[in-house]
């Protein structure tokens, strides 16, 4: 045979070679598809396309749903951020309201210890304030247990059921949160027998 008639034979027979694998790989990707739409076997090309419309609007919503979340999230982070500081702070100012009340017990108003103690008390106040903490009113106002945490009842005369006869310590709140609720001594109402 000449190597004209051998050339124009493989010619011929590569045609072939490439038919046979263009078939293998029909009928693989035939399979692979076979394998994919039996879940979702009668869709038609719009089902599909509002199918993949859906998903992507899902995710869409998903994904403003977190942004809206980190952002709130981060925003009170930011407002109480000085939560742990605050509360730390509670004991000790009670204990110089306690050495306040002594210094006007024992020397009077008139005396500079007083006197020097009530200005720096004003400053924590202030401070307090400009932090955005308040102190939660306790003394004659009706008990409230999401605020106020009763430590004990007394009978009173004068002070109707339910409502707070005095302050054992006083509560604090940032923001719309409570940081410490008020010890209170709650009215029973009048004495019986």
């Amino acid at each position: 045979m000449s190597s004209v008639e051998e050339e124009s034979d493989r010619e011929a027979s590569e045609p072939e070679k490439v038919e046979e694998a263009v078939s293998e790989e029909t009928s693989e990707s035939a399979e692979e598809a076979k394998e994919v739409g039996e879940a979702d076997e009668d869709l038609t090309p719009a089902a599909e396309v509002d199918k993949w419309k859906d998903v992507a609007a899902r995710s869409q919503a998903e994904l403003d749903n977190y942004r809206k979340r980190m952002a709130r999230e981060k925003t009170e982070a930011i407002v109480y951020a000085n939560r742990n500081l605050l509360e730390g702070l509670f004991p000790i100012i009670d204990n110089f309201e306690m050495g306040l009340k002594a210094a006007q017990d024992g020397e009077g108003e008139s005396s500079m210890i007083f006197q020097g103690m009530s200005m720096v008390f004003k400053q924590i106040g202030d401070f307090l304030a400009d932090q955005g903490v308040e102190i939660i009113p306790s003394d004659g106002v009706a008990f409230d247990p999401n605020i106020h945490e009763a430590i004990k009842q007394e009978p009173s005369e004068e002070v109707a059921e339910g409502q707070i006869l005095y302050t054992m310590r006083r509560g604090y709140r940032l923001k719309d949160r409570v940081l410490r609720a008020a010890n209170v001594v709650v009215s029973s109402g009048p004495a019986q027998g």
